[in-house]
């Protein structure tokens, strides 16, 4: 249900909608909420006193009745997050969609301790795009090229063209550089990924997983020795697939805290970025079936300027 016309998205965020339950229990919406929000009674009665708590006609006074049944919105408390120090371009907009060139360090959607500091919130408050929405993801470390829809009678196409996999999408990563490794390879493993757990593995049995590594370039780097560019085309989306495929060649990713060994990074902590750059989305328009590609504008650091990622 689309939040009322009373309590408009703040910072590009709908606000909650909470049910009330079918009761006779309860004789103010007031007396409700102290029972269920984990938040201290005179909190409550602040934010009430702040007009945050809305029904569909407006803001709700503490002594507003109590509606079996009914729905109370309000915005919740964000969490304080560090901003993240870089803009996010757009590559590429159409009436349907908005292709973002994304930063490292912005989370695609709002999750955990990142809400504001998004990909999505920041789109939808900058262009004034209210019922955008992700077609796919991209990790918060990973730089480059999301795609999401701007009319809500479009995402199902979109994400139907993700979930049967006509959108073809490559990387590209700088590595150390390893002589022995043949130029084009492909790597195929069964990859896990446990709730709770931040980082996946690999583990026997069938492979669920599968890259294409093309070695593009590579040099002697006067600070950062043998280092290589890849290209890197996905045939299967697993989390962190093209991360744990390259620390499994031996040739982890720059600046992967999380790859081959799992290191304490502070999320305010912007240096070094990990070198993985989603480079190119192509996908067929679902109305016209012609076929659209957009490219990234950005560049991994650590291949053009070592100094300035090492700094």
């Amino acid at each position: 249900m689309r939040p009322p016309a009373s309590l408009p998205p703040r910072f590009g965020l709908d606000p909650a909608r909470m049910r009330l339950p079918v009761s006779d229990r309860w004789r103010t919406i007031r007396e409700h909420l102290v029972t269920r929000v984990p938040l201290p009674a005179d909190r409550i009665d602040a934010m009430f006193a702040a007009g945050r708590f809305h029904d569909a006609e407006g803001p709700l006074d503490t002594d507003a009745p109590y509606v079996s049944g009914g729905s109370v919105w309000f915005h919740r408390d964000l969490p304080d997050e560090a901003p993240v120090p870089f803009a996010i371009d757009v590559a590429y907009r159409d009436d349907d969609v908005l292709v973002a060139d994304k930063p490292h360090f912005l989370a695609t959607i709002p999750r955990g301790r990142h809400v504001r500091e998004t990909a999505l919130v920041r789109l939808r408050d900058e262009h004034g795009l209210p019922d955008l929405s992700p077609a796919h993801r991209l990790d918060r470390v990973t730089a480059g090229l999301v795609l999401f829809v701007i009319r809500r009678e479009a995402r199902g196409s979109y994400q139907n063209l993700f979930r049967d996999r006509r959108v073809e999408k490559t990387y590209t990563a700088v590595t150390r550089y390893d002589p022995t490794l043949p130029p084009t390879t492909t790597v195929r493993s069964r990859i896990t990924k446990e709730r709770g757990v931040v980082t996946a593995r690999e583990v026997p049995g069938e492979p669920n997983a599968e890259t294409l590594v093309e070695l593009l370039q590579h040099r002697d780097d006067p600070l950062l020795g043998p280092i290589a560019r890849h290209r890197l085309t996905p045939r299967t989306g697993r989390t962190h697939q093209l991360r744990l495929h390259l620390a499994s060649l031996g040739i982890p990713i720059l600046g992967d805290p999380f790859y081959p060994e799992l290191r304490d990074v502070p999320l305010d902590d912007f240096r070094a970025p990990l070198q993985l750059l989603a480079a190119t989305l192509t996908w067929p328009d679902p109305r016209t079936g012609e076929r659209r590609t957009v490219h990234t504008r950005r560049a991994l650091t650590a291949w053009d300027d070592p100094a300035g990622w090492l700094g």
